[in-house]
């Protein structure tokens, strides 16, 4: 086990006095299959180092997730299910055995620390350019509603979105199937478990929401139509891989890439009842919204949730704390902090100062900005309350 890795119960009276606010986050949480020495979960952050061309993990992936081994739960960057998941330059997927090999070297060295580690399967749905994607298809979606008055980020910059084409219910169908195709990759690849990504506006979430779902079919329409899509997509990776190695994460409310979700309430109290009985490792809610869904989807769901609040700061792990102590989630996800805190679950032991989230190399580019903030040292160190 690493030195990284905090583990086991931290008493308070070892605990340096800025320190005693996080005690929550640092006792281990067991669930299942779900070991984790922390409440700390990385959340999934997008860093675009991947080969452009082979989506292989780039050559400094293994070793920014070893560096952050110590969050009790690593979820990954998102990674595409297939060829027209993919949202843009520097993206990985999971889809051939090239990047299966790519993606074993992050899981043995997260391993090698004590480390656990799920993927986030992604597919972008209309966020993405022909650009991006094989041959310039057009991105697909549950309908053909655009983006407008905003631009994505392609090979040659900025450019306008463009029109999605409508998804076919076979390619519905194919879609559902590579989601789990990836998941099974994904654990073959050495990963103890994947997230489904549901949430900020992705393909999901567009099939979700009411303005960017205007099918007619079973795939639209009603609540339960418009949850079909997403239901299917993660009865079908339990399927592959088991539920206790299954996450999903959603975002209710999120208007995050023009959704427009008109009683995210009703909707997503019925997917948690849909999903619930699966028995999934867990479910990461991420609240942006004026709905309160951690606190409202937590009374329906029997298992683990992981909650992670996001805005224009980072999240706070004196706010997560909170969460965990008021009984409204299991696990806290952090996002930007980690990634100028590569130790973030040791400083928050010893109570050390924090770094401020990045301001540059955050997407793309090499080691700059991804491998090279330092972990705690001895200097760094709070003295022990006596």
């Amino acid at each position: 086990m690493s030195a990284g890795v905090v583990t086991g119960q931290v008493r308070e009276a070892e605990m340096p006095e800025e320190a005693v606010g996080m005690r929550e986050l640092l006792d281990p949480y067991r669930a299942g299959r779900l070991e984790l020495a922390n409440r700390v979960a990385m959340a999934p952050m997008t860093r675009g180092r991947a080969d452009d061309v082979t989506g292989v993990p780039g050559p400094h992936a293994a070793t920014y997730y070893r560096q952050r081994a110590g969050a009790g739960l690593l979820i990954t960057e998102g990674v595409y299910v297939n060829a027209l998941a993919k949202g843009g330059p520097g993206i990985p997927g999971l889809v051939t055995d090239a990047q299966a090999r790519g993606w074993r070297e992050v899981t043995d060295a997260v391993h090698a620390e004590g480390g656990t580690i799920f993927a986030q399967l992604w597919h972008v749905g209309r966020m993405t350019h022909p650009l991006t994607l094989p041959d310039g298809e057009l991105p697909v979606a549950p309908s053909a509603v655009a983006i407008s008055g905003k631009q994505i980020f392609t090979r040659d910059g900025l450019l306008d979105h463009v029109t999605p084409r409508e998804l076919t219910a076979g390619e519905i169908a194919q879609t559902v199937r590579d989601f789990a195709s990836a998941a099974r990759r994904a654990i073959e690849a050495g990963f103890d478990g994947v997230e489904v990504h549901g949430a900020n506006g992705y393909l999901i979430q567009q099939f979700i929401a009411d303005n960017t779902n205007l099918r007619t079919d079973e795939y639209g329409g009603s609540v339960t139509g418009r949850l079909r899509f997403a239901t299917e997509v993660v009865e079908a990776v339990v399927t592959e891989v088991g539920a206790d190695r299954v996450g999903l994460r959603i975002s209710p409310d999120n208007a995050e890439n023009q959704l427009t979700e008109a009683d995210a309430r009703t909707t997503y109290r019925a997917l948690v009842d849909a999903l619930d009985p699966l028995g999934l490792a867990y479910l990461h809610v991420l609240e942006n919204g004026a709905y309160g869904a951690i606190a409202d989807l937590r009374t329906r769901w029997s298992g683990t949730l992981v909650a992670n609040t996001n805005g224009p700061a980072p999240s706070t792990p004196g706010a997560g704390a909170r969460l965990v102590r008021d009984g409204h989630a299991d696990v806290v996800a952090l996002g930007r902090l980690f990634m100028t805190n590569p130790d973030l679950p040791a400083r928050l032991a010893n109570g050390t100062p924090l770094a401020g989230p990045p301001t540059e190399n955050v997407y793309g580019g090499g080691a700059q900005g991804y491998i090279d903030y330092p972990a705690m040292t001895d200097d760094d160190r709070v003295p022990a309350v006596a």
